[in-house]
């Protein structure tokens, strides 16, 4: 029997989901389909009672239900409830739980470039949005040394600072002047803002100067593959990353939780890159 697993956002025309999941049921011989669902914020509800009248055994959540969707599931994991949104729903028999694999997809990626483990290193995130969340709970469930949060509003980090004390890791708040000056003490930088992203090409989260040497810096952004933020950092030697490997590693992990299988993560990261040719998002 087909089954069937879906995309709830809004808009989702852009998303390559569709074409990684498809793919990887395929080339694992697995009888499923997967279909972006353009769900408006005022049918959420529906569309999540949807889930479990049609028997989808599966969904991810986009932009702008993250958060939303949670309020209708059935149950939400530790790690989701800490970050406070959701992107994948796994269907048990009618019941709805939750899950966040944005951070754990970035996290991999980041242990991979960095082929050794983070417990003693510093950490500098830049932003305090949702995907700032995500990163964040993962990277001090790896046991990291310590991390430092800038936002161009220190009040709207606050709650990610709370986070990092629940979890009792040693992090601060900073200014961007002052993360600026500070940044040859930093093992890992990370920007979690939109800021660089096309078509605002020329922006950058911060002044980048003055690196530690073996430094990596890191931006979620992938439209453009390699934004100003990583060409400056390249230029000061740092290794980059941009955010295709999260994207994909993300991707995964949502297929591991509905199918129990890993799927060829390379082949997805080849689909993407081939698709962000023509510069489109995800």
């Amino acid at each position: 029997m087909n089954k069937l697993y879906g995309l709830l956002g809004h808009p989702v025309g852009h998303s390559m989901s569709p074409l990684i999941h498809n793919d990887a049921f395929k080339a694992l011989d697995i009888d499923a389909t997967y279909q972006a669902f353009d769900v408006h914020p005022s049918q959420l509800k529906e569309a999540v009672d949807g889930i479990r009248a049609l028997g989808l055994s599966g969904c991810n959540v986009t932009v702008p239900h993250k958060v939303a969707v949670m309020e209708f599931l059935d149950e939400v994991d530790e790690e989701a409830r800490l970050i406070g949104a959701v992107n994948t729903i796994v269907n048990e028999n009618g019941k709805l739980k939750g899950y966040n694999t944005d951070g754990r997809g970035y996290v991999e990626s980041l242990l991979e470039q960095a082929q050794t483990n983070l417990s003693n290193k510093r950490i500098l995130l830049v932003g305090a949005g949702g995907a700032a969340r995500g990163v964040l709970v993962a990277l001090l469930k790896e046991g990291i040394a310590h991390v430092s949060i800038t936002n161009r509003t220190l009040e709207k980090a606050k709650p990610l600072l709370a986070i990092a004390n629940e979890l009792q890791t040693d992090a601060a708040l900073i200014r961007l002047d002052e993360a600026e000056s500070l940044l040859n003490q930093f093992d890992v930088i990370i920007n979690t803002t939109s800021v660089g992203m096309s078509p605002n090409i020329s922006d950058t989260p911060l002044s980048i100067h003055s690196l530690k040497q073996g430094v990596i810096v890191s931006d979620l952004i992938y439209n453009p593959l390699e934004t100003l933020f990583l060409q400056e950092a390249s230029q000061q030697g740092a290794e980059i990353a941009n955010g295709v490997a999260m994207f994909v590693n993300q991707a995964a992990l949502s297929f591991e939780y509905w199918t129990g299988i890993r799927p060829d993560r390379k082949k997805m990261e080849q689909l993407v890159l081939r698709q962000l040719g023509g510069n489109e998002t995800c």
